[in-house]
């Protein structure tokens, strides 16, 4: 047996490390490190509790809004507040901006300039991806990046500014609407539309997302000239939508008030989401030993030395079990007809994972038209808000990378406590107490990690969108 090291696979923000037990050339174990620790639950202890609404959006230049949404729900729920209307469809539209150009800029950023790789350059579709999708020479990031650029002036009249906006508050929203700017958020939204269609795709969002199944899909694909079945063409070649499974137990928190929470188990009804049964262990984390807990009880203690330790990612888990979250956990709970056949099929997969994310373009684009047009102008956005003096909340949203939680104590105003579980802690989480691996460490073993077979592994690596500073926050 031999051990491969691999990393940092940076494309986005922070590091990340892979180790590979390899035997017979196929992966036997694998162990994931997230060796940059920050501690911003540390930093949070002490403060007024509004300051988690400046701070935690500086855990990521990426998902910010995702973070703050987090502690701006954790705060309502200390408060016991709900927003207007206008406040609940303003934090829809501010979310789903962030998370579906995080959705573009991984398909086209992080997750395809793998395919152009010269190891594929026997396959037929290699050169065709290669034009498309090669780092710096590809035709595709330059067209991409300007839409993103475009779709991302909605934050503009939505949230004032991104990242880092300070609009969403406990109460709501603080960026108003005119009638005016919602006509141009409308207008910047068929902009979107369009590129999706006519570059991402090559057909109608509301065709697409009618899709009902796997041989529905290749069907779709078969001869159409767009970026998104091109990755299917060469998917398919490489048989990923049966790569990459990992525990097959998948947690959504619910989002935008169109996708439920809850927990998908193969052969099972979607089982309703009781928070109170997450717990994270520190086993193998360069943090202070001891039971599994509930992050409302957690602590972030640093232990350097530990033996044993590998990461200093926690690993959470779901009344004990192992659970993988994101776009594919989303739509497996949502009961999306075509997510659900590709794992009743295959399993969690990479091209699974990447087929959510499509499936989420195709589907909250319309539902942000609708909510725009919801919007009342001259109705309050946001309600005030007066914070006890003691007392705890949670904050449950869905990032794009999947479930983030804040859990929230606050004693004489002042923060006693503050936990953090962000999407990749969940997917890219160590061994825990019981010596059980995390998703991603499950879905590596078995692949092929020979001379040349290394593409694979980062194919499945880059499937969950690895977001390491939210990790390690």
């Amino acid at each position: 047996m031999k051990r491969i090291q691999l990393g940092p696979f940076n494309r986005v923000e922070g590091d990340l490390e892979v180790s590979l037990d390899v035997e017979d050339g196929a992966v036997l174990a694998a162990r994931v490190n997230s060796p940059l620790f920050r501690g911003f639950e540390q930093v949070l202890v002490g403060r007024v509790a509004e300051d988690a609404l400046a701070i935690v959006p500086r855990i990521c230049g990426i998902c910010s809004v995702a973070q703050s949404a987090a502690a701006a729900s954790a705060l309502a729920d200390l408060a016991g507040i709900e927003p207007p209307p206008n406040g609940v469809l303003a934090r829809h539209l501010i979310q789903a901006t962030e998370n579906l150009a995080d959705h573009l800029t991984h398909f086209y950023l992080f997750f395809m300039p793998d395919f152009a790789r010269s190891a594929y350059a026997d396959r037929s579709w290699h050169a065709a991806v290669s034009a498309r999708f090669m780092a710096v020479k590809g035709a595709a990031p330059g067209p991409v990046l300007q839409a993103r650029a475009r779709f991302f002036n909605l934050t503009g009249f939505l949230a004032g500014r991104w990242p880092h906006t300070l609009a969403l508050q406990a109460g709501g929203s603080t960026k108003a609407m005119t009638a005016a700017e919602r006509i141009r958020v409308l207008a910047l939204l068929r902009e979107f539309r369009a590129f999706l269609e006519g570059v991402l795709l090559g057909d109608s969002l509301e065709a697409f997302a009618e899709l009902a199944g796997w041989d529905a899909l290749l069907h779709w694909a078969d001869g159409r000239e767009a970026d998104f079945p091109l990755f299917l063409r060469a998917a398919g070649d490489l048989g990923l939508e049966g790569v990459g499974r990992a525990s097959d137990r998948f947690l959504s928190y619910g989002a935008y008030g169109i996708f439920s929470a809850g927990v998908w188990q193969p052969g099972m009804a979607v089982e309703s989401l009781d928070p109170g049964r997450i717990s994270e262990d520190t086993r193998h984390a360069w943090l202070a030993d001891g039971p599994a807990l509930s992050p409302a009880a957690g602590e972030t203690v640093v232990n350097a030395e530990k033996a044993g330790a590998y990461t200093w990612c926690k690993a959470p888990r779901y009344a004990g079990q192992v659970i993988e979250t994101g776009a594919l956990a989303r739509q497996l709970v949502t009961g999306n007809r075509l997510v659900g056949d590709l794992v009743a099929q295959f399993g969690g997969s990479v091209t699974g994972r990447v087929v959510a994310r499509m499936v989420e373009l195709a589907t909250i684009v319309p539902a942000m038209e609708r909510w725009v047009k919801a919007i009342v102008p001259g109705e309050a956005f946001c309600n005030p808000v007066e914070l006890p003096e003691s007392g705890q909340g949670v904050g449950l949203v869905e990032a794009a990378r999947g479930s983030l939680g804040h859990w929230l104590s606050v004693k004489r105003g002042r923060i006693e406590r503050y936990q953090i579980i962000a999407p990749t802690t969940w997917n890219f989480s160590p061994r825990d107490g019981d010596g059980t691996p995390g998703p991603l460490e499950q879905a590596l073993v078995g692949l092929p990690a020979g001379e040349g077979a290394l593409p694979t592994v980062q194919h499945v690596v880059r499937s969950f969108d690895p977001c390491m500073v939210c990790t390690v926050h």
